[in-house]
């Protein structure tokens, strides 16, 4: 799957909770992986002091991504 496909898609908990959207993605470079699925663009967190509280509050860990399909199906935090 390509990186570009993921922006836009729901993503919904195991147990049917609404997180949010894919509005862009956080890369693991050292391991080519995506580390993270951000709810907002990540211009709007990087104003201010507080930028990586901001980037944990407002993401959702790759690894826990179940499914991924016309939705994202992501495990409980």
């Amino acid at each position: 799957m390509m990186i570009s496909e993921l922006y836009g898609k729901q993503i919904i908990t195991n147990s049917g909770r609404i997180v949010g959207l894919v509005e862009d993605v956080i890369l693991d470079f050292e391991s080519g992986m995506v580390a993270s699925l951000l709810l907002t663009k990540v211009e709007d967190l990087m104003r201010g002091e507080t930028t990586a509280l901001k980037i944990a509050k407002n993401s959702v860990k790759y690894a826990r991504v179940k499914n991924i399909s016309e939705s994202i199906i992501v495990s409980e935090s």
